[in-house]
């Protein structure tokens, strides 16, 4: 029987090389050479062909089954990453549609603002009208301006005492 290495290296031809090889990926994992062997082992060799291959599939229906968990494993976990993110993009959504709400909530109290503003010019617009109208009306001497103008504030005056000249042996209690 050549060894293993004898096989693989020499690479007999197909006339004198009797036996089996089990590769995995490209690479010989197993080689079983009969080439020397006695005429009448054939049922022992049968026999070991009939053992490696069902050793081989046992290996494939393991690998098999690996791979089934593998998938299964990464089926859930991209399961539970796919909730995640739709539950994500639902409040992603609900907060966009709040921010948006406080947008509109915010236009709507300026836009009201706005109005306000420009109902107080008017009025005091047709306030200064009517100011004007009474001032001529009284013949004012100025039309008002719309700046109001600070009066000085009047300071009471205290009373003069006349100084009265003292005469002679008359006491001061100033």
């Amino acid at each position: 029987m050549r060894q293993h290495d004898d096989v693989l290296s020499g690479k007999p031809d197909a006339s004198s090389f009797h036996g089996i090889q089990i590769s995995r990926g490209g690479r010989n994992i197993f080689t079983l050479c009969v080439e020397e062997m006695a005429p009448s082992v054939p049922r022992t060799r049968a026999a070991a062909a009939l053992r490696m291959k069902q050793i081989a599939l046992d290996n494939q229906g393991r690998t098999i089954r690996c791979l089934r968990a593998q998938l299964a494993t990464e089926r859930r976990g991209l399961a539970t990453t796919k909730k995640e993110v739709e539950d994500t993009q639902v409040a992603l959504e609900a907060s966009h549609k709040k921010f948006q709400a406080r947008i509109q909530e915010a236009e709507d109290s300026m836009q009201a603002q706005h109005l306000i503003i420009e109902a107080l010019v008017e009025e005091k617009d047709s306030l200064l009208q009517t100011i004007q109208g009474l001032q001529e009306a009284n013949d004012a001497p100025a039309p008002f301006d719309g700046e109001w103008e600070e009066e000085p504030e009047e300071q009471p005056e205290e009373e003069e005492i006349e100084d009265i000249p003292l005469g002679e042996g008359e006491i001061d209690d100033e």
